[in-house]
């Protein structure tokens, strides 16, 4: 009797572990084909069947700034105060574009010129974010390229004088952007500056899996851009610029998808997605493609292109698989497909322009547009991605650095 328990117990055991095995090699399997399938999608955001290889035509160049920027140190906006700001050492700072002296009352308020940049703006807050952006972005990049630690130190270095260390930061509001003499201290569309802090949050996503961004770190930088979310989405002046009727209102959007992204507020993506399809797409662009509140400007050409950038970096920011804002359209075609085929055939043949040329800035135009870039990839679309490859990489003129917020496509095809 015992021996027949024994013997029955051992066939048992022994079904059990080939069951136990089966399992496992069957997990294996499917683990194995999920990895495969990750890998295939990721490759196939960075390359193209028809030999369009972004990783290829990015490295040089990205390497060679990051190596440059190497040697940069921090510069935030307490390196310099102007003395027209109402704010204090930390608070960001800046002048409205298109206000000029009034001819007629010199010592008076300023006088709106649209479209004509005054040459003696405080400029210098603005700079500095750029060039954070354009550090952070490139040496992000360069360590999604590399994996060396150096580049992804020193964008931590960055990150920590700008949004951490106590005698450097930023306040997390902008109480003080875009002023205008003689009229106000700050106002609500001077939230647009902080676009440029767009790419700078999707580098500090990216940069959390680098052991030189320690977990702290990590969460005072994703602290500070809790609160000035927060205060973007609260605040007056933000709420007023969330719901502008125009490019504003866009890159309200573009930053906020950005920021929501990597503190994890899924909250406000899910309103941006909604916003995108009934406000941006049914009302703001018309049956063309185009945006009638950006072609009335007195740069039309360029502020077309920099609407249609926005809405292509919230469509790449804030769409899901289950919500892909790049193929939304309405019953009558507009969206994004509908705004790229008005725009490409005017950056690729600029002299077909249709309308007026703008007063400022014109030859500056077309430069590497993302839009021409996340569209080519998503549509799979060679004329856009060969278009885009053309087009001049780092632009230094400031008024086309400042319209072009988003200039490392690494962070958001391989990181997305």
């Amino acid at each position: 009797m015992e021996q027949m328990v024994s013997g029955v117990w051992q066939r048992v055991t022994e079904e059990f572990k080939e069951s136990i095995e089966m399992f496992l090699s069957r997990f294996v399997f499917c683990a194995s084909l999920a990895f495969a399938f990750v890998l295939s999608v990721e490759n196939t955001h960075a390359e193209h069947s028809g030999g369009f290889n972004l990783m290829a035509i990015e490295e040089p160049r990205v390497l060679q700034k990051a190596d440059n920027y190497l040697d940069e140190e921090p510069r935030t906006v307490t390196s310099s105060r102007c003395e027209r700001s109402a704010g204090g050492l930390h608070d960001y700072y800046s002048e409205g574009d298109y206000w000029w002296p009034d001819p007629e009352n010199p010592k008076g308020p300023f006088i709106r010129r649209d479209g004509e940049t005054y040459t003696d703006l405080f400029l210098d807050h603005r700079l500095a974010m750029i060039r954070l952006s354009d550090i952070v972005g490139c040496l992000t990049s360069a360590y999604l390229i590399t994996k060396d630690e150096r580049y992804a130190a020193h964008a931590v270095r960055h990150l920590e004088a700008w949004f951490v260390q106590n005698s450097t930061k930023m306040n997390p509001n902008l109480l003080y952007g875009q002023a205008i003499q003689g009229r106000y201290e700050g106002r609500s569309i001077g939230v647009i500056d902080t676009l440029h802090l767009t790419e700078v949050a999707r580098g500090a996503k990216l940069l959390c899996s680098s052991s030189s961004f320690s977990v702290e770190c990590q969460a005072q930088v994703k602290q500070w851009f809790r609160t000035y979310l927060t205060w973007i989405n609260t605040h007056e002046y933000g709420v007023r610029e969330k719901n502008h009727p125009n490019n504003h209102g866009v890159c309200w959007s573009l930053q906020a998808a950005s920021f929501a992204d990597l503190v994890g507020d899924e909250k406000i993506l899910q309103w941006i997605r909604e916003q995108f399809k009934s406000v941006y797409v049914q009302k703001m662009m018309d049956d063309s493609g185009g945006f009638p509140a950006e072609l009335a400007r007195t740069k039309p050409y360029g502020y077309s292109l920099f609407v249609i950038d926005a809405m292509a970096g919230v469509a790449q920011v804030a769409s899901t698989k289950e919500n892909n804002l790049w193929m939304f359209q309405l019953p009558d075609g507009r969206g994004m497909h509908r705004g790229m085929e008005f725009i490409v055939p005017y950056i690729e043949n600029k002299s077909s322009w249709p309308f007026p040329h703008d007063v400022m800035y014109w030859n500056e135009w077309p430069v590497r547009h993302p839009c021409l870039l996340f569209a080519g990839l998503q549509y799979q679309d060679d004329q856009y991605l060969n278009v885009w490859k053309k087009l001049e990489a780092d632009p230094e003129t400031f008024e086309v650095k400042r319209n072009l917020p988003l200039r490392h496509p690494l962070l958001w095809v391989l990181g997305h």
